[in-house]
Parts: structure tokens; sequence; C-alpha cells
């Protein structure tokens, strides 16, 4: 579980309920009902999202729904063990020849790894194996994109569809100014929807794309550390400066030190 995404979406509803109860003469939660309102809803949310499903076929609308619950998910994305991994690799390899690998990449759970290991161990090419891991990064890469471009999509027709909202509570209010009993509903379908369509943007959209966008370069950057080391190890390079080579992907700070990689060359 994702503590920060899950904190943040919860705390910021607080927020949100907290600067609408709380007034000068203390809490009233009574003042929750005037910012209820279906019709504002309805033309927010339903126009926002059917707006977006205008921009997707069914089945990419649906997946990204679905991406929502990536961002409470911790990304597995340990690169110091992946480094040492093909640290490991290249040990066996320098040793005991790259057909050796093999049996070593049974205990490996990535498949992207795997299959790199899998190339070198059949003798491909290494400018093929290049080109078919970087198809396959660019894939994925494609996939991960069309979920961000999703909530960024959803992030730009809330306030857009909150201002339509607007302009037909102003519009009715407009028509209806000889009846006093109608001016205020009318105003509060004018001011409510830009307030639910700022939410929808600020609150989940622009978060969701962003932490998405976040997870996806994490990814993108481990594979490639796994294909610069497959290819690292195809070529014979020694193990130490394979060792130095990935750990130039990182930040100093996140750079394993000799004592976290031990066995790293000879």
């Amino acid at each position: 579980m994702d503590l920060a995404s899950l904190l943040g979406v919860i705390i910021c509803f607080f927020m949100i309920i907290f600067g609408i109860v709380y007034g000068k003469t203390g809490v009233d939660f009574s003042a929750l009902i005037h910012f209820l309102d279906p019709q504002s809803a309805i033309i927010t949310f339903g126009g926002a999202f059917c707006s977006v499903l205008t921009m997707n076929s069914l089945s990419d609308f649906i997946g990204g729904l679905k991406s929502i619950s990536l961002i409470f998910k911790t990304p597995q994305l340990d690169t110091v063990q992946i480094i040492q991994k093909i640290i490991d690799l290249s040990n066996v390899a320098r040793k005991e020849g790259l057909l050796s690998l093999e049996e070593a990449a049974g205990d490996i759970n990535d498949d992207f790894l795997k299959k790199g290991i899998l190339l070198i161990v059949d003798g491909t090419d290494p400018e093929l194996v290049r080109a078919i891991m970087e198809t396959e990064l660019s894939s994925i890469d494609g996939r991960h994109k069309q979920k961000v471009k999703f909530w960024q999509d959803v992030a730009s027709m809330g306030p857009a569809w909150g201002m339509i909202g607007t302009l037909i509570g102003l519009i009715n209010m407009l028509q209806n100014m000889s009846d006093s009993a109608a001016i205020g509903p009318a105003m509060a379908v004018a001011l409510i929807t830009t307030l639910y369509g700022s939410m929808l943007a600020n609150w989940i959209a622009i978060p969701t794309s962003t932490k998405l966008a976040a997870n996806n370069d994490g990814e993108m950057m481990l594979k490639e550390i796994m294909i610069e080391g497959l290819l690292s190890i195809q070529a014979g390079e020694n193990p130490r400066v394979i060792e130095e080579k990935l750990k130039s992907f990182l930040a100093p700070k996140d750079r394993p030190t000799s004592a976290d990689a031990e066995g790293g060359g000879e």
C-alpha cells in the first residue's frame, strides 16, 4: 500500500470538509447540505467522464478508470537489488560462460529481465537483443502513458464542464430574475459546478496522472538498467565495470556501497 497516495487523498478530503463546516461560530455540519447538488454533479462529473469516453474506446475507458487503483500500490522497483542481481549474473557468466545463465534465470521473477537473459543464452546478436528489449520497453511505456493521458484528459474536462454548469446556472438565474425564489438555486448550480470541476481536477485527476507518470518513469529507468546490464554481460565486460556503469543511473545518495554489493567483481 502506498501510504503517500492514501494519506494525500484522505487528508485533502477532510481539509475540504473542515473548510466547509468550520466558521466563526464553530463547527456546523449542516453547512454540508449546501454543497451537495445532484444537478451540479451530473453536469460536471457526467459531462467530464462522458467527454473522456468519447476520446477513447470503451475498453480503454474502463482500463483508465481502473488505473486509479495503481496509485495506492507500492511499485516493486528495487533498483539496488536488480543491480546486485545483474552483477551476480555477470560473475556467473564470467566464471562459467553465458550458457550457465539459463539455470540462473529460473530464480528470476521479472519477466523482462528473464526474457533478456534467455535471448543472450540463445546466442542472439547483441544489436538484435537491444532492438527486441527496447521495442518491448517502448510498448510498455506506451501503455502506461495511455493511462496517464486518460487522467490528464479528465483533469482538463473537469473544470471545463464546471464552467459549462456555471453558465447554465447563470442563464437560468438571469431568465428568472423576477422570481426571487429561483435565483438562489440557480446561483448555487452556477457556483457548485465550478467547485466540483476544480475538485475533480485538482483532488483526483492531476494527482493520479502525476503519480502514474512518476511510477512509469521509475519502471522505465529500471528496465533501461536491465538492458544495459544484460548487454554488458553479453559483451564480456568486467563485473566491476558493469557495477559502476549501472550505478551511474542512480543519484549518488541511492547508489549501493561496496558492502551492499559484495561479490560485485573480481
